[in-house]
């Protein structure tokens, strides 16, 4: 668990480290700011017959869109951020695609001015997928005779290995809901973070997977009450190359408060004309509630097009 409170502070200190070196940054204006991005990537790999090192021939496709529109009206603000991200990959030999990422995420901000680059806030937070993911596991099965009795050798039942394909999550299940008070500090759009020490968060799940993610057993909901972090931070590296990071933590007071859920993201934007970028997409979770422990990896690169909105 230090190793991934550690992890926290770094992330969030470099993102307030970059902060304090770019002089650049201008406070929010009155109005409403508007803009975001769709990308569309492909990724394809070929081999012909006589290609002795080895690999799968596959296509790639993910599309992504990352949509901002933020008001300011006096001493209050009201910012909006919506991501949608889904992926696709079609080994050969496969009859259907398979999904390789799926992200729906909705936040939104609401603050009044206290002092300084201070507000008092609200906020909300809204986290699922669109489509069903599968996993693959191998189970031991029975090799069986004609007459279904056991294959024997020297008197032990000779065993298979079948690979057997669950459904692991649904559309909108888990859902996960997060919504409290606090306090925002905010020197731009580009950078803002926000704390809340009384943030509730809500899971639902599906019937078929009451019991999970967090959920009691037999149950399709779970409550949470806690502390949550929320920090973000844009940066251009250089002409035309971007950095977006985004990094949530949030802990439960009601069990394990020492457990920090940690969900950061890096979305690195690299165009190569008017139309035509590359994406360089890093996400790093822990949940503890989650179906596997550890952090979550996925990291996705890509070529395609980019259209600005």
């Amino acid at each position: 668990m230090i190793k991934k409170l550690l992890l926290a502070i770094v992330l969030l200190a470099s993102t307030i480290t970059f902060a304090q070196d770019d002089k650049k940054e201008e406070g929010p204006k009155d109005g409403w700011t508007k803009g975001g991005n769709m990308a569309i990537t492909f990724n394809q790999s070929a081999f012909n017959n006589e290609w002795t090192g080895g690999g799968v021939a596959n296509i790639l496709a993910n599309v992504l869109i990352n949509y901002d529109f933020n008001m300011v009206k006096g001493d209050l603000i009201w910012d909006n951020k919506l991501i949608a991200d889904y992926g696709a990959l079609k080994n050969k030999g496969d009859d259907n695609f398979t999904k390789s990422n799926d992200r729906l995420e909705f936040n939104s901000l609401v603050g009044k001015k206290a002092k300084g680059l201070w507000y008092y806030s609200a906020y909300f937070n809204m986290r699922t997928q669109m489509d069903a993911g599968f996993t693959t596991s191998q189970e031991e099965t029975p090799l069986l005779n004609d007459d279904d009795t056991p294959v024997l050798q020297n008197g032990i039942p000779l065993t298979t290995t079948t690979d057997v394909t669950t459904r692991g999550t649904h559309f909108f299940s888990p859902v996960y809901f997060q919504a409290g008070p606090g306090m925002l500090w905010k020197k731009s759009d580009n950078l803002k973070v926000n704390i809340s020490p009384a943030a509730a968060k809500y899971i639902i799940v599906h019937d078929e997977f009451a019991g999970t993610f967090g959920t009691d057993p037999g149950k399709t909901s779970a409550f949470e009450l806690g502390a949550a972090l929320q920090g973000y931070y844009k940066v251009n590296l250089m002409k035309n190359i971007s950095m977006e990071n985004l990094i949530n933590l949030y802990t439960n007071y009601l069990e394990d408060p020492q457990n920090v859920d940690v969900d950061y993201t890096m979305n690195l934007v690299m165009p190569i004309n008017k139309y035509i970028t590359t994406n360089l997409v890093f996400q790093a979770i822990y949940d503890d509630n989650a179906q596997r422990s550890g952090f979550q990896i996925r990291e996705a690169f890509g070529v395609g097009v980019n259209f600005k909105f």
